[in-house]
Order: C-alpha cells, then structure tokens, then sequence
C-alpha cells in the first residue's frame, strides 16, 4: 500500500510526498516504527528543496488521521545517508537493511525493509541532496517555519524536549513541549547523501560479487537469529547494465558447469495454520527437535490473524509474536541470521540462513499476491521470497488457498494466479521480472485446503484409526487435481505417513466436535520443484495443540551450485575474448515468425494471448518495443508484450507473448467506438533496425464499463442492439433527470441483485470469498446476451461480478461531482441524505436500490456472518470513487468513503425492503416500477 498518500494529506500548498517507506527508529534499546515521507516544496522563484518528514502512525497509514508528525531533517548540504552494519544483537522485527541519517548536529538509525521499494526510496533521496556546486544557494528551509510551534511554555533545562533532537524540526501534533527554534535549528555545513560517483556508474568496483565479504565483516553483520542480513552492492548501488554486460552474464550462465559443482544443503521447510491464535507453547518439537541444524529455515504460517482490523488494515501484533516464537525455538546447533519476513494479512513466510551462508545469499525480493474477493483482498492467496544461494536460484511460496471441500475448482485458480501474478524485480533493470517458474528451486508450502472427498467423516475417521492413510490418500483432492494436470504440474510431493493435519478441537488432539463437524483432511501440505533434491522427512507435529491444525515440516537436501573461483575466472576471460572479436563484426538482425495479429471477439475480462518467435542472427542483440512519437507507452493499455525486452545471443530464439486483456479502464473507450482494438508496436534493435508489428481485432460490447444512464436506455441486452446505438448511448450526456423513457435501474444490475436476494440473502462470507473465473465469464455472457434465465454460477461468482460491474461504471454510482460533498457530511445524515437526492434519477435509484439490498442482507446477519463494517469497507470504494484525475487521494478518503456509506447500513433505514426485490425479472414491472423506488428514497 502507498502510504505516501496519508502524509500527502498532511501537506499544505506546494509540499509533495513523493515516496515514503516505513521503518523502525533504532535509539540504544528503544525501537520504535517510523512512516519516512520524503517531501519535495516547489520554490516561487523555480526550484525546489527537500526535507525528511517522520512521522508515527498507527496501523497501516490510510488517511492523515493515521499519522502524527515527529520530526522533519532538511536535506541540506551537510545531510547524509547510507547503509551501516549493525552493530550488537539487534532485534530488529522484518527490517533488512540498517541506514544511518546523519547532519551537521544529528545521528538516527533506521531498519528499513529490503526490497525494491527500499531502493527506489534510496535513490529518490539521493537525488533530493543539493550537491557541491557552489554557483549554487543554500538551502533556505523557509517553507518549513510553519511546522514550528509558535507557542511554548519556558520549561526546565534539565527536561528533554519530545523532539529535542538538534538540526530537526519539531511536528505541531506535539505543541507546547519546547524544542530549537527554526533559526537556531537550521543546519549548515557541508556534505553530500552518500557517495554519488558510485551511483549508476558502470564500473566492476560496483558490481560487489557476494562472494567477496570477509568473515569477520560477515560476524559483525550477523550475531543472531534475529539479525538481518543485506546485501550492501544490491540495495545501494544501481548500475546501468549495458548490452555488453548482459550478454557475458547469459554465456556464464550457459557455461555454468564449467566453473560450478553441486554441494547439499540441509533445508528446513515448515508450514502452520494458527486460527489466529498468539503462541502459547514452544516450537522446537517442530522446528529443531530430532534433526540436525539446517543450512536454510523456511516457516511459513497462515491465518495469524483473523480479526477484522488485520483484514482492512493489514497490521496485527502476532506478527511480532510468532517472530520471536520463531527466533527462539530454531536449532540451538547453530547461528542463524533472518533473511527477510514478508507478510499479507494472516500469512507470513520467515527466511533464515546459517550465519555462515549469509555471504552467499543475494538478490533477495518478496512479494505477495491476494486471491480474495476482485484479486484485492489478501485474506487468501500467497506470498513469497526469492534469492540467490550461491549459483542457485530459489524461490519459497506460502499460500492460503480457498475454502471448503466442494470449492476444489476455486482453489486450482487461486493457485494459478498466484503463479502468474508473481513478479519479481531483478537487479537489472532491463530484465524482465521474473516469475516463480523462473528458478532452479520451487519450494512451495501452506494450507492448500484440498480435502479428502467421497467419504463420509465416518469412513474417514475409520481409515485413520487403521492407519490406513494410502488407502485414504486415494480419495484426496490434491492428488486427484495434480494427476489431472490442473494444478502442480512438475511438482513432486513426499509420501505422506502421517494422519490428516485438519481439523482438531483446539488444545486437543481430538476431531473436530463443533457443529460443522469438518472431515478430516491434509490441508497441510508441502511441494518442491527442481533438481538435485531429496527429501528426507515429511511429517506432522501431533504435540502442538495451539491450534485446529497440526504444523508440518519437510526436511530436504538441495544440491545448490557453489562457484570455483579460479575456474569462473578462466571462464569469463574466454568469453570477454570471443566477445571482443565479435563486438564490431556486424549489425543485428533478427527473423520475426509472425508480424500481424488478429484478436477476435474480444471481451471484457477474458485474456487472450498470441505469440510470435523471434530468431536472432549471428551477432548478439538487445531488443526492446518503444514508444511510437507522441505516445507514452510502446502499445495501448489493453495490450501488454511479454517480455518487452531482452536479449538474444547469436542464433539463439526467444517466444514473445501478446496478451490483451480488457479491464475497467479501458473498456468504456472500445464500448464507445473511441477507441478499437488497433495499435502498431516497434521492435527495436539495440544498434539494429526497427520492427513493425500490427495488431486487429474487435470488441464485443459489454454492459461492464457501460455508464449506469446508457444500460438504463437499453430496453434490450447490449449484444442485441447495432454498434451505432451503443456508441450513441455510451457517449449521450448524463441528464439530472430521466425523460421517462428510460428504466429505473440497469437491467443488468437488477438480474444480479435479485438472484441474490432469492439465492444468497444467507450465504456465509458473501462479498468476502472470491468467484470463479470461468463462472464470471458465463455471468457476463448471460448479462450481456439477456440469457439470464440459464444462469449457472455460485452465489460467490455473482457477489463478485455484481463488485466488478459496480467498478467498471466509468460514472459511479455516487457521481463524481458529489464526491467531495459526501466527504465532507460524512457522519451527518441528513446532510448526506440531502447530496443523495442531488443525484441524477437512474444513479439515485440504483444507490437507494443497494442500500435496501444490503439492509436486507444484515437482518440474516447470524446466518451470513456480514457486518455492517464489512459491507460499508467493500461498497464505500465502490459506490464513492475519488475524481478522476485525483486518485492520488483515493486511499487516504477511504475511510470518509466507509463512514459515509456506513450511516446508511445503520441509521434511518432507506426503507425495510424494495419491492423490486422480490418481483421476477422477467417481469416488465420490476425495470419499471417507479413508484417502488419512490417509496426506497431517502427522507
């Protein structure tokens, strides 16, 4: 999440937060969280100064409500920043790389995480420092006297001011505690952010191979099992690779074998689902207890949280308490040093190496990926770290996948998502992300969910009493899925001689007594991927009773290629040699398999891909697609080329996919006929020629991204009506009122509404579990082609395709010019109700027709497990959108955005029930009916 957009709130005219990291304020013992803004102010005369602003916050920053300001350092002359070791045993909670601010008066230590966003904020202060030019000005730092608290009480020198740190500016949240004035605080002096002659420059002195950290620096970096270890040539350093560069790196990797051998490592990989339960016993039953000290730790957990504020807000303490649960019940055999934690709402992946490796792990990025409801929620899906171990590439994935044993299909897409969705930065940036099949090594852990299906709980609980479990393993979802090639394909899984890990009576080791009384099941699983790898154990951990599962552990020896120094010298010497000879013999060229694309029948949300092969000559290449004159990206935003870029060595091939995918913001656009499934790229040669590429095609409108004015004209599905009408009716002006011609609500929207006011009104964690891809799809058809009456999906996919067409209205519900008016009443219900009837008829209909909707959902709130708080989250992004052209703004107002649409779920009731909802929709009465609406508006 941008958090730069809380502190933007707090900014006045011409003061902008152009990128803010959250880290930990390091003072001796104390550690304390920190939201870091850098802040740029646009000088009168031209110009602009910067200045650090600290703040603290609570939760995840949303709003500027959430954060305080503590301090702000001028970046001044004298101003400096750069990675330090850390020095002792530091606890440090998922910080990675330790930074040290320092001015003319003042010295702070910050854990930040690492990462790419870490770099890039880096970099952004890097540039932000004024330099040594001495034609140049001061810094004057006036724009910053009015953070200066005005009135202060006298107070005793022997008391320490909240913010007495000197060459800061104290934050007004705090005024009346004293602190320096602005004049006597303001830094001079000389000194620059780091070393800048290291910044992309192009020179080997930069490119720190990992191999080359002394020990004793290694000791120094790595004390403990909570240490973090960085990679200083990684994080600070951003070199410009060059075409050159690229290509000796891909020949050693083609020679690999020439200068590498295979050495094991013991890897520990463990998997727990805790229902949200803090610690409550030791770990080392399942951690270290029985084995030997591993080379690499890999624990992963899911649900550590199960409460709402960790749900919306994505913060929770458990965090910190499984860590040090963690750190503290690893194998007392060895040192460890912690790599990096990443988390998404209750699942959390922890990395730690021997400290003895440490100098050997680089290239470390994590990333996540949430498969809830619309692809955002992170309450399922799965998140990730990837590095480099020696000459080996790994990437670790803990997933949480769908629930309940009739959602199998759901949980096979979640897994695939999370497998195309996960992108990684390089270290290059010219170099595509990598995906998760982009390593040597796939370790893959997590509740899988996959059930044991066919038996009764019974015949299930009887093969286990006998010990039965491949007899029982026969009947598992998992097994089933991968022979069928849905899900895992390459994967392999261990033998499991261990009884199902789900679901136990809490603290016991009994079966689940509740009244759901779930079968047991292998939720629990572990999975790998790659060579040279053997699997010594797999099993479960039956002395944990925390929770309603049981924790797993697998137990590898992974053969990880280790560098021979002096045959990787010889090596890269042999290629320098052949690439000189080659370098300037000829022109680049390449071959293209196929340069016109034809997409038919294009539609909304539904991928299609065609690719295209491109054969290289005998001269190495760089390609990449560039923007055509006047245009800001190399195609249009419903086209992505994958990879965009790259390089090819001679006579070698490479496969470009074409993937065009129609989404909210652009499908408006191609319903209109102003834009059409047309676009030329351009294929450049580094040093070469260009390549034309044409793509075609068409479109099939759809009611998705329609505005709500123009469905309420089409008497007749969308798909039905000639192009020229529904350009017509997509371009037509919104009127505040109808001229009587028009339907009350969309069609559309009324044939979801009522299928889920007859078919879900009791659904559990409706709004809250995501569809099906394929059911979506048939949804749209049926929407878009009036066959509503054959309408076969989940309660589930229709919740999500009634979000998903309530976000691509390319008006909202709530109109945009009543945005910032809806803000601003929010709390005050007669003033909102007052906007809402500003609304222009069909939006003021379709608002009053959802809200009746929702109310009527909360009265079975005992059955659907919805609250009023849920829903208000869910449709107040929806139904009230920021202006286009400010969404800059939309995170931090999304909390007025909550509350306005909250007093409408719980006060003044709009009115019991829409007679609407209950008419069928066959009936002309139901789209008609204006009297039923009349009696739904607000008062």
């Amino acid at each position: 999440m941008d958090q730069s957009v809380a502190i933007q709130e707090t900014l006045t005219e011409g003061e902008y937060c152009l990128i803010a990291v959250q880290g930990v304020l390091c003072e001796g013992d104390s550690r304390q969280s920190r939201l870091l803004g850098l802040v740029r102010y646009r000088l009168e005369h031209g110009g602009h100064e910067y200045a650090l602003f600290l703040y603290t916050h609570r939760r995840m920053a949303i709003t500027g409500d959430d954060v305080s300001l503590d301090q702000i350092v001028p970046i001044s002359r004298d101003f400096t920043l750069e990675e330090v070791s850390p020095d002792g045993e530091l606890y440090i909670l998922g910080s990675d790389v330790t930074v040290q601010l320092d001015t003319a008066e003042l010295s702070l230590v910050f854990q930040l995480p690492f990462g790419s966003h870490t770099r890039t904020f880096l970099q952004e202060v890097a540039r932000a420092c004024p330099g040594f030019d001495s034609s140049t000005p001061d810094p004057e730092f006036l724009w910053l006297s009015r953070y200066r608290c005005s009135e202060r009480e006298p107070e005793p020198t022997s008391r320490r001011c909240w913010n007495s740190a000197p060459g800061t500016w104290p934050g007004c949240a705090r005024i009346g505690e004293g602190g320096p004035s602005f004049e006597d605080s303001r830094p001079n002096g000389k000194g620059l952010l780091m070393d800048q002659s290291s910044w992309g420059q192009d020179k080997p002195e930069n490119l720190l191979p990992r191999q080359n950290k002394s020990k004793s620096e290694i000791t120094d970096m790595v004390r403990s099992s909570t240490i973090t270890v960085s990679d200083k040539a990684h994080i600070l350093s951003v070199t410009k690779f060059g075409l050159r560069d690229t290509i000796v790196k891909s020949q050693l990797l083609q020679k690999e074998e020439d200068y590498t051998y295979i050495q094991n490592f013991r890897f520990f990989v463990g998997t727990y689902n805790v229902n949200g339960q803090s610690p409550k016993e030791c770990l080392q039953p399942w951690l270290s207890h029985g084995i030997q000290a591993p080379d690499v730790y890999c624990v992963g957990f899911q649900e550590l949280d199960l409460s709402k504020e960790a749900f919306f807000f994505h913060d929770t303490p458990k965090e910190e308490e499984w860590f040090k649960a963690v750190s503290e019940s690893l194998h007392p055999g060895a040192k460890y040093a912690k790599v990096k934690l990443i988390r998404m709402v209750g699942i959390m992946l922890l990395l730690y190496v021997k400290q003895e490796h440490a100098a050997y792990v680089s290239e470390v990025e994590a990333e996540t990926v949430g498969t809830g409801i619309m692809g955002r929620m992170g309450n399922k899906g799965g998140v990730a770290i990837r590095f480099q171990f020696h000459n080996t590439s790994i990437c670790v994935v803990n997933s949480h996948l769908a629930a309940h044993t009739e959602e199998y299909e759901r949980r096979n897409q979640d897994y695939k998502d999370i497998c195309s969705r996960m992108q990684f930065c390089q270290v290059d940036p010219s170099l595509p992300p990598l995906t998760i099949s982009k390593h040597d090594v796939i370790l893959w852990l997590g509740d899988l969910n996959y059930r044991i299906e066919e038996l009764d709980v019974e015949n299930v609980k009887k093969l286990i009493e006998e010990k039965a479990f491949q007899t029982l393993y026969a009947y598992d979802q998992l097994r089933a899925q991968v022979a069928a090639k849905a899900v895992f394909e390459g994967f392999s899984e261990g033998e499991i001689t261990f009884q199902p890990t789900y679901k136990y009576d809490t603290g016991s080791d009994d079966w689940d007594t509740s009244e759901k009384c779930r079968a047991p099941a292998w939720c629990d699983r572990v999975l790998w991927k790659g060579k040279n790898i053997t699997q010594l154990s797999y099993q479960s951990h039956m002395t944990l009773k925390t929770s309603d599962h049981k924790p797993v552990s697998s137990v590898f020896d992974i053969g990880v290629r280790v560098v021979n120094e002096e045959l990787y010298r010889k090596t890269l010497e042999e290629i320098v040699r052949s690439l000189d000879k080659l370098e300037n013999a000829n022109i680049p060229s390449v071959s293209l398999s196929k340069r016109e694309f034809c997409f038919q029948n294009v539609k909304f949300m539904q991928l299609q891909v065609e690719s295209f092969t491109i054969r290289n000559g005998p001269v190495p290449c760089q390609f990449e697609f560039i923007n055509k004159p006047d245009e800001e990206s190399y195609c249009k935003r419903w086209l992505n080329a994958n990879p965009s870029r790259g390089f090819l060595l001679p006579d070698s091939t490479i496969e470009i996919e074409l993937e065009l995918f129609v989404n909210k913001t652009t499908a408006t656009k191609l319903n209109s006929g102003e834009d059409k499934i047309e676009d030329i790229l351009v294929l450049h040669l580094n040093r070469g020629k260009d390549y034309f590429l044409s793509v075609s095609g068409n479109y099939l409108p759809s009611c998705f991204g329609s505005p709500i004015h123009s469905l309420c004209y089409m008497k007749e599905p969308v798909l039905d009506l000639p192009l020229e009408t529904i350009r017509h009716l997509t371009l037509m002006q919104l009127q505040t009122e109808d001229d009587g011609s028009q339907l009350d609500i969309p069609k559309e929207l009324q044939m979801m509404v009522q299928y889920l006011y007859q078919n879900a009104i009791q659904q559990e964690d409706l709004f809250q579990q995501p569809g099906l891809r394929l059911e979506f799809e048939h949804i749209r058809d049926s929407l878009d082609t009036g066959t509503i009456d054959n309408l076969s999906a989940s309660n589930h996919s229709v919740a999500e395709a009634l979000l998903l067409f309530l976000e691509s209205l390319p008006e909202p519900v709530i109109c945009y010019r009543a945005y910032r008016s809806c803000l601003e009443c929010s709390g005050n219900l007669t003033a909102s109700n007052q906007v809402i009837t500003t609304l222009p008829t069909c939006h003021r209909n379709v608002f009053t027709y959802l809200m009746v909707f929702l109310r009527d959902l909360l009265k079975n709130s005992a059955k659907n497990h919805l609250d009023d708080n849920i829903l208000a989250s869910i449709f107040g992004s929806l139904l009230l959108r920021s202006p286009a052209g400010h969404q800059k703004l939309e995170m931090a107002e999304k909390k007025k955005a909550q509350e306005f649409i909250h007093q409408f779920l719980c006060n003044s009731p709009l009115a019991s029930s829409s007679p609407l909802l209950r008419q069928p929709i066959t009936s002309p009465a139901c789209l008609s009916s204006r009297a039923a609406l009349r009696g739904c508006e607000p008062p």
